[in-house]
């Protein structure tokens, strides 16, 4: 076998478990484009065990050729020798696919170009016939006369969702090839609508998105935007990478070119299987996934976790003791984020990730008393994931928390907690309406029945046509921000100012809140208003934009901005982050 890793900081790990690479994108001369168009499929299989890879996938462009030129290579090898009519520079042949093929997994898959040229890789099981893979490239609309081409450019085909759809359902791996560059569904420098890009990296058939800037590290890179924090791409996505290797070494003259092996994903297997493999893409757990980096450079997933600091789907927390309050504020965590998104909690460290770790002490023995407490104060109980793993030296307790199938979540029967970008909090009335309405829905979903609910960022599982997924451009103009809060309207009623507060993340109107009723941004933004502190005459406007204000909360910026309706009807937004802005504010945040 090739040589593991021994990293002290593995997930969850059984004695079992191994950190395998991988390689999930790799060209033969099969592709038009292929760069070494002599060297042989043995080749292939040997640079690959140079890299120490040990699950590899062959792709090629909108065909599997290169896979079905291998098979067909060693079944002629298999039937020489069972008849002895083998000669010996064949029988070494012979072995040494026997011996590589024990060492690694080799993967069945194709890179299908999706209509506006999109890449998709689907992977398959190594069982998979050749024939079958052949028809889900027909299905999927590669001209019968492309299907042995191995080209990039095919003409009409599917369109991505339903590509996502077909290569699922048939049992394959779905990833976005290069996601985050050229030909990827993240939508680089292309002119489409936002509702799109939303759609074509949260459909539920996605399995990953493989990207070029996963060792990078940083609150723009392509993992921590899809980490869930942001309000219209709420579902977690699972980043891997992939060398999209079109020759065997990378090229000198031009190092853009990689080689096999270039770009390597680690991931923890219990056994080196196509099933283990889809089970753990498939999952929830993105720690089981990590670049490789070489046994001298480990990954600390909770070191990492702390650089990115809170949010809305992580936090961190000393201890869990009852006398620090730790303990309940956990259990509120949990709820709010089974409530909304979902999200991680880690316990045995603060978020400075300056400060050493101090640990759990025992950490099983933490774990149980977590699962007692929530099996005792939840309802409905939450389907969440509890375990430890190493950081510096010092065990940690993770709680993954999945966002819920059954909302509303309460403490204690009664209370009610969701999450925003300030923290936790005990929901109000409106809130709690909101969270009734979307359990309806999907408890009506599992049932078969049709029922309307509030709409969300969520990605359709339906595959829309790609007119319905591009907004219009009058109101692509007018886009509010996507955190934050607004003030709608304010009514006085017996000396008293009720305001009704939509909350920017998804759309919901909190009405009757008065500022000492009011959480923290929301009695920050009744403030401004009922002040009348905003005069926006002195605005400095771009179009029908304005940023009112902006400040420093802790390592982020926070914006105040203000916008101008159809009617010229003036909108205040408050508490509004990075994450929260459409590219159509971006000039007015660079224009103070």
């Amino acid at each position: 076998m090739a040589k593991k890793s021994s990293r002290p900081n593995t997930p969850s790990r059984q004695p079992s478990e191994q950190w395998r690479r991988m390689d999930l994108h790799i060209h033969t001369p099969a592709s038009s484009d292929y760069q070494e168009p002599t060297i042989s499929y043995l080749d292939i299989l040997r640079q690959a065990e140079l890299r120490g890879l040990d699950i590899i996938a062959l792709t090629d462009h909108n065909t599997v050729a290169g896979f079905a030129a291998l098979k067909k290579e060693l079944e002629q090898l298999i039937w020489l020798a069972e008849r002895k009519r083998i000669e010996p520079d064949e029988q070494r042949h012979l072995d040494e696919y026997r011996r590589l093929l024990a060492k690694m997994l080799v993967l069945p898959g194709f890179e299908f170009t999706a209509t506006f040229g999109f890449h998709i890789l689907g992977i398959f099981a190594p069982e998979t016939p050749v024939s079958f893979l052949e028809h889900l490239l027909l299905l999927l609309k590669v001209p019968p006369e492309a299907l042995y081409e191995g080209s990039a450019n095919i003409g009409s085909t599917s369109d991505v969702l339903t590509a996502y759809h077909i290569i699922h359902e048939a049992g394959g791996l779905v990833i976005a090839a290069h996601a985050n560059s050229g030909n990827g569904v993240m939508l680089r420098g292309l002119d489409f609508g936002g509702q799109t890009r939303i759609a074509y990296t949260q459909d539920p058939h996605l399995h990953a998105l493989e990207v070029t800037d996963l060792e990078k590290r940083g609150r723009y890179t392509t993992r921590r935007f899809f980490d869930g924090s942001k309000p219209e791409y709420p579902r977690p996505m699972r980043c891997i990478q992939g060398s999209d290797a079109h020759r065997l070494m990378r090229s000198t003259e031009n190092p853009k070119y990689l080689g096999i092996g270039d770009r390597v994903t680690e991931i923890l297997l219990p056994e080196m299987s196509f099933e283990a493999l889809r089970a753990v893409l498939q999952g929830s757990d993105l720690s089981r996934t990590r670049p490789y980096r070489g046994p001298a450079k480990p990954v600390d997933f909770v070191q990492l976790a702390r650089e990115e600091g809170e949010s809305i789907v992580q936090a961190f927390y000393p201890n869990m003791t009852q006398r620090g309050g730790f303990h309940d504020r956990i259990l509120q965590d949990i709820c709010a984020m089974a409530n909304g998104n979902g999200g991680t909690i880690y316990i045995g460290l603060s978020p400075d990730p300056k400060e050493k770790p101090v640990g759990v002490r025992d950490p099983q023995k933490a774990i149980e008393r977590l699962k007692a407490s929530i099996a005792n104060r939840f309802s409905p109980e939450p389907e969440i994931l509890i375990d430890s793993l190493t950081s510096q030296e010092k065990q940690i307790v993770r709680i993954i928390v999945p966002a819920g199938k059954e909302p509303p979540y309460a403490i204690d029967q009664h209370r009610f907690y969701i999450r925003d970008d300030s923290g936790t909090n005990l929901a109000v009335r409106d809130e709690i309406m909101q969270l009734v309405k979307k359990g309806l829905g999907q408890a009506a979903v599992n049932e078969g029945v049709s029922v309307t609910v509030p709409t969300t960022a969520v990605a359709p599982s339906v595959p829309p046509p790609l007119s319905q997924a591009l907004p219009a451009p009058s109101q692509s103009n007018l886009e509010p921000p996507r955190t934050g809060v607004e003030i709608v309207s304010s009514e006085k009623r017996q000396g008293t100012v009720y305001h009704t507060v939509r909350d920017l993340r998804n759309g919901s109107l909190i009405k009757n809140v008065t500022k000492s009723s009011a959480r923290k941004l929301w009695h920050y933004a009744i403030t401004q208003v009922e002040s009348g502190a905003i005069k926006p005459e002195k605005l400095r406007w771009v179009g029908n934009r304005a940023l009112i204000e902006r400040r420093k909360k802790g390592d982020d910026v926070w914006y105040d901005l203000a916008m101008r309706d159809e009617e010229q009807n003036l909108h205040f937004y408050f508490g509004v982050t990075d994450s929260g802005l459409s590219e159509a504010w971006l000039p007015i945040i660079g224009s103070e």
